[in-house]
């Protein structure tokens, strides 16, 4: 269960960073940072911050506005044609720097996975699995899933066929489908697997 064990350790400004979207076949790669004061722990709603795919739809969208009221953080997103062109890896952790930078915490950097973004922090700990340790990276993980859902439902209403609102661009039998049924937008992300091939064959 994530807890404050990482921040603890520091004596100083802490901020958890998480991105989403790494996987989708369309759509930008999001990140999120955020800090989540001493003296704001006592929310109730901070007993319920946890790794954002534990979350029901509604519990994460409460938490959503929960934390975007209470708490100093900053969402930054890569779009499909930078993903293209520097690599999804690439992609997410610029996508860590922009949010990181925006918000200006210098003190420790919490970040999910084992990939350290190189951030302008006085340190960087890197935790696999971090958004089910850290509650600063939970509360990253619930902005950036959440933030992303809502573009991708925006993009849905541009494209229907592709079922961006109920898989957020995600590689289902559905989008494959619509994929080589209805081609490729503007949004997809030219250079992963199945969009590749799809543009290679001149469908």
């Amino acid at each position: 269960m994530a807890d404050f064990s990482y921040e603890d350790q520091y004596d100083g400004d802490v901020c958890g960073l998480d991105e989403v979207g790494r996987g989708p076949l369309a759509g930008p790669v999001v990140a999120a940072c955020v800090v989540i004061p001493k003296d704001m722990r006592a929310f109730d709603f901070v007993d319920e911050i946890k790794d954002s795919k534990k979350l029901s739809l509604r519990r994460r969208e409460y938490l959503y506005e929960k934390i975007i009221e209470h708490f100093p953080h900053h969402i930054a997103e890569v779009q499909p044609d930078e993903i293209d062109r520097i690599n999804i890896l690439q992609a997410s952790l610029k996508a860590m720097r922009l949010a990181h930078e925006v918000l200006g915490v210098k003190g420790l950097a919490l970040v999910d996975g084992n990939k350290d973004p190189d951030l302008n922090a006085e340190k960087t700990m890197t935790i696999v699995k971090g958004d089910q340790k850290s509650k600063s990276i939970a509360a990253a993980s619930i902005l950036a899933k959440v933030y992303r859902d809502r573009i991708m439902a925006e993009l849905d209403k541009k494209h229907p066929h592709y079922g961006w609102s109920k898989n957020a661009g995600y590689p289902t039998k559905a989008h494959r489908e619509a994929l080589l049924e209805y081609g490729v937008t503007d949004y997809h992300r030219r250079s992963f697997g199945p969009v590749k091939k799809i543009i290679e064959s001149g469908q």
